[in-house]
């Protein structure tokens, strides 16, 4: 889903420049995703890998590594150039990992990856993180194979359960979450001089010209439809095109500055913007810059979201992979990638681990609810479901048209 700041993995005060959350959620259209829809028909994908055909032998207890695909700063890192946490679960069981931030955007790694998934041939990884509305495209596609539960006994334990039972995989059978986050509003109250509560208030008059939305069809619309009502989970095409009607309006009385990627940041720093579409994830380190800036969940409701550990068809080191997400389930482990990363952290018992560390950022941090929301705020989340690849290239289609992208 460009790049902006992220937040700090040391300090508030020393935080490191480069791509953030919404590098991974703002892909504009998409080439690739189309062309997933491209790869069915009659809804029976061309590409589609069958069950029995997803596996390989698995090499784990002989060859004692594994190969793991990621984000840039999407781990926790130390000054010598370090990973604290992958460092300790390969001295911990002798499973040597090779780590690569090859992950730019969801779409480009699904077209580099595609040919091979699609062909059946060995992918080179056998671990990835990927978006969830991009993860549905891999589950529908048959290109990610089921995980065996009896290793991951953390996971069963100890994952959110807001996140367990998404529409694209229901019960987590083919995914894990990663890192999570919401998408709600970032607005500059004092320049505004008043509050913004709901998704509605970005349409009053004082912010005509100064309101920005994500330009990524799967990144905006969620929280569009959640203004009007709609049960994100279960939206039909009346709720999406209810929305992309109220948005063609205001951008056809001028309401809306621009429609963005990862820049909306800079916006809403240099005061461009006053309010807009944001992630959580930023929010800690726009807040940090300027105690002006806040995020809100609307009242009628934000979107929850993940990116979730998955494993491809034909992965060489399966049990390996399960290993290694079952250890980052451990709530001491999740504390300490969550103190670095600062997105909502999947395991909520890493919370108290937090708390109890005698550091005061870490203690700081455990009562942070964009890290660790309130039963308040998880009230107000929703989780969108994936829009399928029969819907995709008709709203695409008008989205493009009503955002010029």
């Amino acid at each position: 889903m460009p790049s902006s700041t992220t937040p700090t993995r040391r300090s508030v005060a020393d935080r490191p420049q480069g791509p953030a959350r919404i590098r991974r959620r703002s892909v504009l259209g998409g080439a690739a995703l189309l062309g997933a829809g491209t790869l069915t028909g009659c809804g029976i994908p061309s590409a589609y890998v069958a069950e029995d055909r997803r596996s390989a032998p698995d090499r784990s207890e002989s060859d004692k590594r594994l190969a793991f695909s990621n984000w840039t700063q999407y781990i926790d890192t130390d000054d010598a150039g370090g990973r604290p946490t992958l460092d300790a679960f390969v001295e911990r069981t002798g499973i040597e990992v090779t780590y690569t931030e090859d992950i730019n955007d969801n779409d480009e790694f699904f077209g580099k990856i595609s040919p091979v998934l699609t062909q059946g041939a060995a992918p080179g990884r056998d671990l990835m993180v990927i978006s969830d509305w991009m993860a549905g495209r891999y589950v529908s596609l048959g290109w990610v194979q089921a995980m065996d539960r009896a290793n991951l006994p953390n996971v069963a334990a100890n994952l959110d359960p807001q996140l367990a039972d998404p529409a694209f995989d229901p019960g987590r059978r083919r995914s894990v979450p990663w890192q999570s986050g919401i998408t709600g509003i970032a607005y500059n109250r004092k320049a505004l001089g008043r509050e913004i509560r709901s998704t509605a208030d970005l349409w009053a008059p004082d912010l005509k010209g100064r309101v920005t939305l994500f330009a990524g069809l799967d990144e905006a619309l969620g929280l569009l439809m959640l203004s009007q009502g709609a049960d994100i989970a279960r939206f039909g095409d009346d709720d999406a095109r209810k929305a992309m009607d109220l948005v063609q309006k205001v951008v056809d009385s001028g309401h809306v500055r621009r429609f963005t990627g990862n820049d909306y940041t800079s916006d809403l720093a240099s005061g461009a913007a006053l309010a807009c579409q944001a992630y959580s994830g930023d929010a800690v380190q726009l807040t940090a810059e300027n105690p002006d800036i806040e995020f809100v969940v609307p009242e009628e409701g934000g979107e929850l979201w993940a990116e979730s550990l998955m494993i491809p068809n034909r992965a060489a080191h399966k049990r390996n992979a399960e290993l290694l997400i079952d250890y980052y389930y451990q709530p001491e482990v999740a504390a300490e990638l969550a103190a670095f990363v600062q997105y909502i952290c999947p395991v909520p018992a890493a919370r108290e681990v937090l708390a109890a560390s005698g550091d005061k950022e870490k203690a700081e941090l455990a009562e942070n609810p964009l890290v660790f929301p309130t039963e308040e705020m998880r009230a107000r989340l929703h989780t969108m479901r994936d829009v399928t690849s029969a819907e995709r290239p008709e709203l695409h289609k008008v989205w493009g048209r009503i955002t010029g992208v």
